[in-house]
């Protein structure tokens, strides 16, 4: 499993997650990787982080870290395992359909995360900032389908 993350300003570091993504797992990643970037990026605590409120991320030891750094940025209220509304699903199609194109395929786990790798150090910052941009109009029409599906 990869786990990966971005901002208005970049694409974050993929994180290769070898057991399974329990809460002490995602809460590794939060204080190792996330945690740096967004002070790194909004040192003055106005930076917002999204999680689509998969199982670990309820964990009482991650939700315990997050009240404890309220202040160093906000964490989003959100819908759980909400496609429609996770940007970065669509970040993964974008990886998803260079893999795909690629001649020849990866043959292990070893070529398919190099692919992985550079296809995501591929996706340009425009599509990173339109996906940004796009979040005011993905809740309106989430809210308008009273939490259907959209054709996002």
């Amino acid at each position: 499993m990869v786990w990966g993350m971005f901002s208005w300003h970049d694409l974050g570091p993929l994180i290769h997650v070898e057991q399974h993504l329990n809460s002490t797992t995602y809460l590794s990643i939060v204080v190792d990787q996330v945690h740096p970037i967004m002070l790194m990026a909004y040192p003055n605590g106005d930076g917002f982080f999204q999680q689509d409120n998969a199982p670990c991320h309820g964990g009482c030891i991650v939700q315990e870290w997050f009240q404890e750094h309220e202040g160093d940025f906000t964490l989003l209220r959100w819908p759980p395992q909400s496609p429609d509304l996770n940007p970065i699903e669509h970040l993964w199609d974008e990886v998803k359909r260079a893999i795909r194109q690629l001649v020849p395929q990866p043959s292990n786990l070893t070529e398919l995360d190099s692919a992985i790798h550079l296809a995501w150090r591929q996706i340009p910052r425009i599509t990173i900032q339109h996906l940004v941009k796009s979040m005011l109009r993905r809740i309106a029409t989430v809210l308008k389908a009273k939490g259907g599906p959209t054709k996002y």
